[in-house]
């Protein structure tokens, strides 16, 4: 179900979740437009936002605790995000085309979406919180389905 409490490996998430996207804000590809979003895609993507923000901070079940098997799902969340990391390191030394924004890394199609989609989902695994896994598949269907529409524009 999930403990509350503050949760300093959630921070640590949304740290290297923002960071990028902050950035990002001077560093849009060129041509960028969020006009022609599908509202019902953005919905979903705002809602898993707020949801995922809320979750990660405050159920403390995602901080660090002794090594079990269990703890190979807190590995797979920060590779994740470490490739997210990677990603976006690629993306901002490019010529920052759209392109660029919704490429794959590795084989994972929009990997700007996914990746860090996938690292909450598998972070919710490792702290058996049912509402972390909600709220992932809530923002992957909102955020990935906007970059998948994206790419199909360009």
């Amino acid at each position: 179900m999930g403990q509350i409490g503050f949760s300093y490996t959630g921070l640590l998430f949304l740290l290297m979740l923002f960071i990028p996207n902050i950035i990002w804000i001077r560093k849009m590809p060129q041509g960028y437009s969020a006009e022609t979003e599908n509202k019902i895609l953005r919905l979903f993507e705002r809602a898993g936002e707020g949801m995922t923000c809320f979750c990660v901070l405050f159920f403390s079940d995602f901080n660090w605790r002794p090594w079990t098997a269990w703890s190979w799902w807190l590995a797979a969340a920060l590779f994740f995000m470490l490739l997210y990391e990677l990603w976006w390191i690629r993306y901002f030394r490019s010529e920052r085309k759209m392109s660029d924004f919704y490429s794959s890394l590795l084989g994972i199609p929009v990997a700007g979406a996914t990746l860090p989609v996938i690292a909450f989902f598998c972070l919710g695994l490792y702290g058996k919180v049912i509402w972390m896994l909600i709220a992932a598949g809530i923002l992957g269907i909102g955020h990935i389905g906007i970059h998948l529409q994206h790419r199909g524009e360009i």
